[in-house]
Order: C-alpha cells, then structure tokens, then sequence
C-alpha cells in the first residue's frame, strides 16, 4: 500500500484597484511583501490585471502574518546608518 501526499493548494488572495475599483483574486506569486522597520514601509503591492495600474498597499500585522503564511515573496527592508 502507497500513501499519496495531496499538494499544497495554492494560496489566493481576494485584492481590488483603487484606479479601476476592480475587484479580484491574486495568486501568492502576484504579490510582493516589503517589511520594513515602521508601519510606513511596510506594504504590499501588485499589478492590477483589469487596468495594469501598479498599486502598493500599507500592510499591518495582520496582512503581514497571512501574506508570509500565504507564500508571498518578502522583502525586508533594512535601514541604513
């Protein structure tokens, strides 16, 4: 007897444009996380698929935990002396 190991489903995130005010699903790998040392320079952003606007996001804690959980590429930010 064979276990199978089902794959990991993809993670999906629900996200809207504030230029287009489209609303839709992101797959982990369209969404880029910075972490940075403030609330200020923490975000996360994208490309809009409806209208190809560039948009950036602030990101608390919370969005931080399920983005990173998520699968989404992370950045951090460090600050210089």
């Amino acid at each position: 007897m064979s276990a199978t190991v089902a794959a990991p489903v993809p993670a999906v995130f629900k996200a809207a444009c504030p230029d287009c005010r489209g609303c839709f699903e992101l797959a982990a790998t369209a969404l880029r996380l910075a972490i940075g040392a403030s609330r200020r320079t923490t975000f996360y952003s994208f490309t809009c698929p409806e209208c190809g606007t560039a948009v950036r996001k602030p990101a608390g804690e919370r969005i931080v935990e399920l983005l990173t959980g998520g699968g989404v590429r992370t950045l951090r930010l460090h600050q210089t002396v």
